[in-house]
């Protein structure tokens, strides 16, 4: 721990809060809450009191550190979650697998929208969620829906704007799906009560939903609205049928939700029963990464991530053990619910079987996954796994990413990037680069240049990084590369260079070469992705040197700055263009003068006319 760290360490007050770990590149690798900043804080530096893996790298990572003093220990977990699902440190527990989860959004407007959403606005609206299992959840909307003629239109409603006509009734009005809430169809009163049977039936109670259906059909039916009855009838089937799918596991009828938690290694598997109305409502399912905690910290996390955003709490949670700071995060869910919450750990009786059946599906849920990785694994390519024995990698690398700098007497320098998965490239993700800090011929500055930028991008994006780093050069490019991968907290990552004369592989800390047979499949893999990333750095080059000489003919005419070249060659694709053009033209088009626009003209024409010549010209 460097000097300016352990000064900053002295300052942390002994108040509740949330502290933030950064790294060199000033970003935040975890976020951890303390009932003591000053204590906890202190702990990670001191020796033998973390001894996990993934804590001893994190420390190594520490550069900097913040903290945000709050009131109380619950208002800092609050923090601490909410903090986390912002930045989603490395280092902290991964909830979510490659996107967030999706809820049911009940907006705060006079006449609410319903909708499915990712992105969580605290602007009033209210959540119900999150939901995993998509196939259930298209299945409930596809139920409420049918039952409820909810408005599908994204358009604001007030009475001004109903009253002002500005909103028109659509194709939903006339096929019965809406009410038609923006031409004064249906009261305010009435569309707010429609929503609050929404609401009920998102929780899981749909008995007031049937009664009220009932009776207006039956109303229906008297007054001979026959239609009207039919449309109510098959509401009610709807209903009905939405219900029979959800199995009757309590008699007390009572809401509840059922956790439960599995683990292997550092993944790990949590699942939720969502019981309503002693019927299961939904089951949930959450992969781990990144686990090395206990299972009460996990619970914590899982527990308040899982309840930080939605809008329904219910009296009682059954648990597999307490979770870790039970009393705060007890009174922070009964602040939310503004009702008793109960955190309980049946050991017989009804309850008990509910948590063995939960138990039971993420058990089986995370076998399922485990084996799906395994089979992913099995399908990598013969080169891939013959490559990963030739570097002696601990896994197959099957994403590579590979570098080449390109330049022609030091000017024009450029850098390439291709991509292969499994083998095969991924031309979607290859990119190309200009070089900006380097002047003349510089290769090794240039491939220190772009590694940094490639992988500061990639992190601060949060987007994939690469099993393996394909360098295109011998000791000096990769130790250029080394370096910038270890600037930016990346150099776990395997880097490795492949010379150009005796098709060398070198590695890192490694004075020589390595002994690759000639003939390995592994190696003809590395040699198709250097080529590849050469054929791609020099078609780049060749672009940018044409496009370069192009522009240059005409900067030896007086009034030709940049602008107007930059003018110029965003109205006309190439020399060809504008010798082809006639002055008056020209003038009109750029907004040069009539005198200026025939000197181009001029000099563009004289050019192809060399050109096809076969005449060398000053700047071709």
């Amino acid at each position: 721990m460097d000097s300016a760290l352990k000064q900053k360490t002295t300052s942390v007050p002994a108040k509740p809060g949330v502290y933030l770990f950064k790294n060199k590149q000033d970003e935040i690798i975890y976020i951890g809450k303390a009932k003591n900043l000053r204590n906890r804080v202190r702990s990670y530096f001191q020796s033998g009191k973390h001894q996990t893996a993934k804590t001893v790298s994190m420390v190594k990572q520490i550069a900097d550190l913040e903290w945000l003093v709050v009131r109380s220990e619950v208002e800092a977990l609050l923090t601490e979650a909410n903090m986390i699902k912002e930045h989603d440190p490395r280092y902290n527990i991964d909830l979510k697998d490659d996107k967030s989860f999706p809820f049911i959004r009940i907006t705060k407007e006079p006449y609410p929208q319903v909708f499915l959403t990712r992105n969580i606005v605290k602007d009033g609206s209210r959540y119900y969620g999150p939901y995993t299992d998509v196939k259930l959840l298209k299945s409930t909307l596809k139920a409420m829906y049918k039952v409820f003629p909810i408005r599908s239109c994204t358009n604001f409603l007030d009475e001004w704007v109903i009253a002002s006509g500005k909103v028109t009734l659509c194709l939903d009005y006339h096929v019965k799906k809406c009410e038609g809430p923006c031409a004064g169809k249906v009261n305010r009163r009435d569309y707010r009560a429609m929503v609050g049977r929404i609401i009920r039936f998102l929780q899981g109670d749909t008995r007031q939903t049937e009664e009220y259906i009932r009776a207006r059909m039956e109303q229906a039916s008297r007054e001979r609205r026959y239609e009207d009855a039919a449309q109510f009838r098959d509401q009610l089937a709807a209903i009905k049928s939405f219900r029979t799918r959800q199995r009757k596991v309590a008699a007390d009828f009572q809401d509840r939700d059922v956790f439960a938690l599995a683990r292997q290694d550092n993944l790990g598997l949590a699942t939720v029963i969502r019981i309503r109305q002693g019927r299961i409502f939904t089951r949930e399912k959450f992969r781990l990464h990144n686990i090395d905690a206990d299972d009460g910290k996990i619970l914590k996390h899982v527990l308040t991530s899982f309840y930080l955003d939605g809008d329904f709490i219910p009296g009682e949670i059954l648990v597999p053990d307490l979770p870790a700071d039970e009393k705060n995060l007890l009174t922070w869910l009964r602040e939310k619910r503004g009702g008793t919450v109960n955190l309980h750990v049946p050991q017989r009786g009804e309850k008990a079987k509910l948590l063995q059946m939960a138990t039971r599906n993420a058990r089986l849920l995370l076998g399922e996954w485990v084996l799906e990785r395994m089979k992913r694994q099995e399908l990598v390519p013969t080169s891939v796994t013959q490559l990963q024995e030739d570097l002696q990698l601990k896994a197959p690398p099957r994403r590579i990413e590979a570098f080449d700098i390109s330049h022609l007497g030091g000017t024009n320098t450029v850098a390439s990037l291709v991509c292969f998965l499994d083998g095969k490239p991924r031309k979607s993700e290859y990119r190309k680069f200009k070089i900006k800090s380097v002047v003349g011929i510089d290769d090794f500055a240039a491939m220190r240049e772009v590694v940094i930028r490639r992988y500061k991008r990639q992190k601060k994006e949060q987007q994939p990084l690469p099993d393996l780093i394909l360098i295109d050069g011998g000791k000096g490019q990769l130790g250029m590369a080394v370096s910038a991968l270890r600037e930016l907290g990346l150099e776990y990552l395997v880097v490795i260079g492949l010379a150009k004369k005796l098709e060398e592989v070198f590695m890192p800390g490694m004075s020589d070469a390595q002994s690759i047979p000639k003939t390995s499949l592994g190696l003809f893999l590395l040699r198709r992705i250097r080529d590849e990333a050469h054929r791609f750095a020099i078609t780049f080059q060749r672009q940018k040197r044409v496009k370069s000489a192009t522009e240059s003919i005409f900067e030896a005419i007086p009034g030709i700055g940049h602008k107007r070249l930059k003018a110029l060659f965003a109205t006309y694709p190439d020399v060809q263009a504008v010798a082809a053009e006639d002055s008056a033209a020209l003038t009109l088009r750029t907004g040069f003068s009539e005198a200026l626009a025939e000197k181009v003209i001029a000099v563009a024409k004289n050019f192809l006319k060399k050109k096809s010549a076969g005449i060398k010209t000053d700047k071709s």
